[in-house]
């Protein structure tokens, strides 16, 4: 289902004119091989994709760190005034969007029709030149500038954002 989805991911951009640069690369499933790849250099920022959700499993969030920024998830419920956001099981991400660990990205949002998940952004992203993801496939990287990815990608997503500092 990934490799459909990384499919539909391009297609979709091509079809909106989204400009993008993409590149095709054996599996990575950590922060720091994603940094480790050749194409990734100081000016992109590869964006760290957490889901999380509430005790009771029925609010859940992406959230998008800055990649090698610490992350506590005390620290994000303060921030979104929720109690107790925990890492949101395997299962969520894969009964809502379709895919497995290390494959998720913001733009996995698209097939989130019931808008179940609120998309949650650190603001620091705001300030990078261009940002990189996986197109809901790990085998794969998306690089847009940031004045792409804010204001032709994430409107297109549909979604609610909730900007935060987490660097606070």
């Amino acid at each position: 289902m990934e490799n459909t989805y990384r499919q539909q991911v391009l297609e979709r951009l091509e079809n909106e004119q989204i400009p993008f640069e993409y590149h095709q690369h054996p599996p990575v499933s950590s922060m720091e091989e994603c940094l480790a790849l050749p194409f990734i250099t100081e000016d992109v920022v590869y964006v760290k994709n957490i889901l999380l959700c509430n005790r009771q499993k029925t609010d859940f969030y992406l959230y998008l760190s800055m990649p090698l920024r610490a992350f506590r998830t005390a620290d994000i419920s303060r921030k979104l005034q929720v109690s107790r956001l925990s890492f949101a099981p395997d299962s969520a991400l894969h009964d809502f969007l379709h895919l497995s660990s290390g494959s998720l990205s913001p733009l996995s949002l698209w097939w989130d029709s019931e808008k179940r998940i609120t998309l949650v952004m650190d603001r620091d992203l705001h300030n990078a030149a261009r940002l990189a993801f996986h197109p809901c496939d790990n085998t794969g990287t998306l690089i847009f500038t940031g004045e792409t990815f804010f204001s032709r990608v994430l409107p297109s997503l549909h979604c609610i954002c909730v900007d935060v500092h987490a660097g606070e």
